[in-house]
């Protein structure tokens, strides 16, 4: 075991292993969970809760300036928000979550760096190599 680990090409094998999970953890999937109302609950809460959600989205600078870019004022598209319909208003408060949790991705990024860095430090010091920065 230990003429293998100190042959070249091991160490070679397993910094190409670790890049390749490096570039497979940082590829990010999609899962999707949601909130099955019961049967007992009126649609106007349900509603007012989505209108709700959506004024607190539409707030967003964000938001606000790219509504401006396409010529929309903020009144128009609460306007335009409540004259939806219950499934479609419950549908886009439901995409307004997603948006709003994918903003920051580059902290996600960062996190999976600083893992790879350090899968490849371990992986270095177990051939007993040594690493020096200078």
């Amino acid at each position: 075991m230990k003429a293998i680990r100190k042959a070249g090409w091991f160490f070679l094998l397993a910094l190409m292993m670790a890049c390749w999970m490096g570039v497979l953890g940082s590829i990010r999937g999609e899962a999707l969970a949601g909130v099955i109302a019961s049967h007992g609950t009126d649609g106007v809460s349900v509603r007012g809760a989505d209108i709700g959600k959506l004024q607190a989205f539409l707030e967003q600078k964000i938001v606000l300036q790219k509504l401006t870019d396409y010529g929309v004022s903020a009144d128009e598209a609460i306007a335009k928000i409540r004259s939806m319909s219950d499934a479609d208003l419950h549908r886009l408060a439901s995409l307004s979550d997603r948006a709003a949790e994918g903003a920051d991705s580059a902290l996600g990024f960062l996190i999976g760096v600083a893992v790879l860095i350090i899968l490849i430090v371990v992986i270095v010091k177990l051939m007993n190599k040594e690493i020096v920065i200078r």
